[in-house]
């Protein structure tokens, strides 16, 4: 077994670990290419294949030590996103942005809620926080291809925006959900502090956030050589990540806030490039990690109630994202397709799963945190694939059929 030879090398072990796991994921990347998926679903898949439910060929002590990669990917690409939050853009569809995110958001948690209590009897408590949970949207994924395929458009920037915001939605509403379980389990009342903490950090975070991006312009500048631009901003986005881990909360909202002040500070895109650049590796870590971690029994355990979870998540999102786009007068292709790339569903969700689950029943926790760790890696495969999908539907990219680009094109101007 290969993951035991290296359990019993040590560091050397960890490194040929880390080694395989980047080798892993650019070779099955060669095999997906030719089948025109994603880059991403690529990563995923790997994870799988040399993962405890393959190959095994990646000790577990290894993939558990490697937690950390999952909030320094995310707080990367969360940076990354925050350029997309320049003030002139916001003046001109901010409203519309927040419409369609509290609309895509908020009915797939009220889709899921209901499915529960209506479909299967289960107690509103579960119901009501797998909901909320059922809310959020991972833009690992959807970002991820975006640039691989270069797309750019008001629907590209139409999708990063909600999907910056749709976190801090989902936590928002997962706040309010936890104070009404609690008072639904009297005999089992959990301090406020539980409660209201993770809002109290999240705002604490954001503030700081605020303070490092100022600081961020002020030590950046054209004297700077390249190498220490990047290197301070590396430094900074560590720091915002590691406090944020210190209370346990998610870094991305703080992230997002960090690249939003910054990038209205300063202007300088040429700092995101490097970044963008820098982040590769560390990304491709991230996905391989995310499908090793998948239990492909999992999802036969969690049963129905599992099944119906993802589908009505899926349908909620669409229709959310459909009368978001309605009601704030956004495009056809926005209307039509937007709800193509809100599909995957990570990070954010799997922490408000593990704290859901310290607040629910022991039998009703454990279903609510496998359900939400089992569906989350599978909408992370089909996700990539969807929002290339929406890309090329929208005509944000270019197809790989010349015929179909030509109508593609078509419709985009019409539209």
């Amino acid at each position: 077994m290969i993951a035991d030879f290296l359990k019993q090398q040590g560091n050397a072990g960890i490194i040929l670990s880390i080694a395989i796991i980047l080798l892993a994921g650019f070779l099955c990347t060669r095999v997906t290419k030719r089948l025109r998926f994603p880059n991403v679903s690529g990563y995923i898949i790997s994870g799988i294949l040399i993962g405890p439910c393959v190959l095994q060929m990646i000790p577990e002590e290894v993939v558990a030590g490697m937690d950390f990669m999952t909030d320094i990917a995310l707080a990367f690409i969360a940076f990354g996103v925050g350029k997309y939050f320049k003030r002139d853009i916001l003046k001109k569809q901010g409203s519309k942005i927040l419409t369609i995110t509290i609309f895509e958001a908020l009915t797939a948690g009220a889709c899921i809620t209901i499915a529960m209590v209506t479909l299967f009897r289960l107690p509103w408590s579960f119901s009501l926080l797998l909901g909320a949970i059922g809310c959020a949207t991972a833009p690992a994924s959807t970002i991820m291809t975006i640039r691989q395929y270069h797309a750019k458009g008001n629907f590209v920037d139409t999708i990063l925006q909600v999907t910056a915001l749709d976190d801090a939605v989902a936590l928002i509403a997962f706040s309010i959900c936890t104070a009404l379980v609690e008072f639904m389990h009297a005999d089992q009342a959990l301090q406020w502090s539980l409660i209201l903490l993770p809002v109290v950090w999240n705002l604490l975070a954001v503030i700081l956030a605020v303070v490092l991006a100022w600081i961020l312009h002020r030590i950046i500048s054209e004297k700077r050589s390249s190498d220490h631009r990047l290197v301070l901003v590396i430094a900074v986005i560590l720091t915002l990540t590691g406090l944020c881990s210190c209370f346990d909360i998610s870094p991305l909202l703080s992230c997002m806030v960090l690249g939003a002040v910054y990038i209205n500070l300063s202007g300088n895109k040429d700092l995101f490039r490097q970044v963008n650049s820098f982040t590769p590796p560390i990304t491709l870590l991230f996905f391989v990690l995310s499908g090793m971690r998948l239990n492909l029994y999992a999802p036969i355990s969690c049963g129905l109630i599992g099944v119906v979870y993802f589908f009505v998540r899926i349908i909620g999102k669409a229709c959310g994202a459909w009368a978001g786009a309605w009601l704030s007068h956004a495009s056809t292709s926005v209307r039509h397709y937007l709800g193509l790339a809100l599909i995957p569903q990570a990070g954010v969700s799997i922490g408000l799963a593990i704290l859901g689950q310290r607040l629910l029943p022991t039998a009703e926790g454990t279903m609510l945190s496998l359900i939400i760790l089992s569906s989350a890696v599978l909408y992370e495969m089909i996700g990539p694939a969807c929002a290339k999908l929406s890309l090329k539907l929208s005509g944000s990219i270019e197809s790989d059929d010349p015929s179909v680009n030509a109508k593609l094109v078509d419709r985009a101007k019409t539209i």
